[in-house]
């Protein structure tokens, strides 16, 4: 059955090819696509982006969306956004959904164009209504955030909803915060927990994060601090400085899984660097009784003014009681260093 498919996919790239190479726009981008996903032959950027651009420039309105993402993405050719809108806004005009929501795109990140928040919001819409699932996400976005449209959250509900549906994740992220925050909705905690497992599931870190705090509180779901455990891992493993923190907390106090301050130390510490105050605050903590490492007040003393500083305000009692402790020149060695600190890191 697999060399069966592979012998079909091979033979339609021939004839794709044969097609193109007689100047049929419509088959153009088709080998231009065999050659972008290395279907039925190797893989080429370079010979995918010239079938793409010889159909685009016969007014092929796929072919001319997918040159554009060569170019905003460097591929087969150097990155240019300027190219990239340039091709979006062509296909766009021709009622090409995607190129529509990339177009919008541009408009938004100011990428090939001056940032405007209102074009980015029309052709979003644009899209949007042609079923396009990305683009109701980020029609759903512009509504939440008030970008280019007057904030609705009943419109931005009703549009993630749309999205959520068809399987985007982002969506059903934002849904579930709808529901969870009663945001265009009646609040629901059941329906917040459904829509953050989907996203969840599908590998978004937000969501993760999020269902390992309506596990860690019984949100929407009977409380299971071993499933709390379970996806405050999987996010912080992706990076996400909010679960590495939640995730060190687990470790500290032994919360669905056995107590380690060694790991407790290691997430806190992750999630420090990445400019979480109150993860700043629990490191310092570590350094300043030993858990998880060897104690050290100056290193407390630094994790501590890092977190006031950074607005955390519980830091304000320990910072004064650690002074105590120090000499007048470790103390002024320490606020150099922090003051080194916020000069390469943005302030939360």
């Amino acid at each position: 059955m697999v060399m069966e498919l592979k012998k079909i996919i091979i033979k339609l790239f021939r004839w794709f090819k044969a097609s193109a190479e007689q100047g049929n726009a419509k088959d153009q981008n088709n080998p231009g696509d065999c050659y972008y996903y290395g279907k039925g032959v190797k893989k080429d950027y370079k010979e995918a982006f010239r079938q793409y651009k010889a159909a685009a420039e016969q007014g092929n309105a796929d072919a001319q969306c997918r040159l554009g993402n060569c170019y905003k993405n460097g591929e087969g050719v150097q990155q240019d956004y300027n190219e990239a809108f340039r091709w979006y806004k062509a296909a766009a005009e021709q009622g090409d959904a995607e190129a529509q929501c990339r177009l919008g795109d541009c408009y938004y990140y100011g990428e090939g164009v001056k940032q405007d928040y209102n074009e980015a919001f029309r052709w979003s819409k644009a899209a949007a209504e042609q079923g396009y699932a990305y683009a109701q996400y980020r029609l759903g976005n512009c509504y939440y955030f008030g970008d280019g449209v007057k904030q609705d959250y009943y419109e931005a509900f009703r549009w993630f909803k749309a999205a959520a549906e068809q399987g985007d994740a982002n969506a059903q992220f934002f849904l579930g915060n709808c529901y969870y925050l009663g945001e265009g909705v009646k609040q629901d905690y059941k329906e917040a927990f459904l829509w953050y497992k989907a996203a969840a599931e599908q590998g978004n870190a937000y969501a993760q994060y999020f269902l390992g705090n309506c596990y860690y509180y019984g949100d929407g779901v009977e409380q299971d601090y071993n499933e709390a455990f379970r996806w405050y891992k999987a996010a912080a493993e992706q990076g996400d400085a909010d679960a590495q923190y939640r995730l060190g907390y687990c470790y500290y106090y032994g919360k669905g899984v056995k107590q380690d301050y060694y790991e407790a130390f290691r997430w806190y510490k992750a999630a420090a660097e990445q400019v979480d105050a109150e993860a700043q605050y629990r490191l310092g903590d570590c350094y300043y009784y030993g858990d998880g490492v060897e104690q050290d007040f100056k290193e407390a003393y630094y994790w501590y003014l890092i977190a006031y500083r950074n607005g955390y305000t519980d830091a304000e009692q320990d910072v004064k009681s650690i002074e105590n402790k120090l000499t007048y020149q470790q103390k002024q060695e320490v606020q150099k260093r922090v003051n080194e600190w916020f000069n390469t890191h943005p302030k939360e």
